[in-house]
């Protein structure tokens, strides 16, 4: 290890990871992905599906170990493979066992890897399956804010179990918005980055009971692992960081959290 990068801190408290790719992961097994996130007090990993190809791969994994539980959808970049056949998927095993919600769907006009009319469509779409199923929605959503809020506005009302504002890097008035809709707002690494005030300003205008802590792993390792591939063991540095930012201390944000990710999941 370089000497300017510290040990990842062990809590007293167990965390939840509530988004992950860990069909992602390159660098470790899984099974020794799994062990360090033990160590650092991780008790559950919520592994995520994003496109027509990977929703049987994700409840494959939920399979292999009784900490790791799965959602089922489509995300935007991927919104053009979303069939009638993808939505049947959805249906049949999107309340299967430690399947817990219908995400990453949700809205992506940074990339536009699909056409908006379609991400739009296929978001409302998958928003009505959550209703239909009464789970909560685990949504995506980069330089797409009007739509959005339009798109929430109109189906928050049926989805009874609302859901997270995953990787939350929106406006303010978006953020307000979900907040008031009863959402809750994911926060990961991103807060931990230099040039992240945006976001750890709608950080700190979050309620303590409607915030979630994520890795997003592979991607956006938290400060002072940059560079490195992430994981579920990085986040002690996730929960520091908002305790900073909240001005509160790093107990509260363990035990909050958590809380909230049962709650939100309706873990047991």
């Amino acid at each position: 290890m370089s000497r300017n990068k510290r040990d990842i801190p062990v809590f007293d408290h167990p965390i939840i990871e509530t988004h992950c790719h860990l069909d992602y992961l390159k660098d470790e097994a899984l099974t020794e992905v799994l062990a360090q996130a033990r160590a650092v007090g991780v008790e559950r990993v919520v592994t995520i599906a994003v496109s027509p190809d990977n929703l049987a791969r994700v409840r494959e994994l939920r399979d292999l170990d009784p900490m790791i539980h799965a959602t089922q959808g489509v995300h935007p970049h991927d919104a053009e493979a979303y069939t009638a056949e993808t939505a049947a998927e959805l249906r049949t095993h999107g309340r299967d066992e430690r399947i817990v919600a219908i995400g990453e769907i949700g809205l992506d006009y940074y990339y536009d890897h699909a056409d908006r009319d379609v991400q739009r469509r296929v978001f409302a779409e998958q928003l009505a399956i959550a209703a239909e199923l009464d789970q909560p929605v685990v949504i995506h959503t980069r330089e797409a804010d009007a739509d959005t809020q339009a798109i929430l506005k109109e189906f928050a009302p049926s989805l009874a179990k609302k859901g997270v504002i995953h990787s939350f890097t929106s406006g303010l008035e978006l953020g307000q918005f979900c907040l008031e809709q009863g959402f809750m707002l994911g926060f990961n690494g991103i807060i931990t980055f230099n040039k992240a005030e945006n976001v750890r300003e709608v950080l700190a205008a979050t309620p303590m009971d409607q915030l979630v802590v994520e890795t997003d792993a592979p991607f956006l390792t938290p400060a002072p692992y940059r560079g490195r591939e992430n994981a579920p063991k990085y986040l002690p540095f996730i929960i520091e960081k908002i305790a900073d930012v909240k001005q509160v201390p790093v107990a509260e944000v363990l035990r909050q959290s958590y809380a909230n990710a049962r709650r939100l999941f309706a873990f047991q």
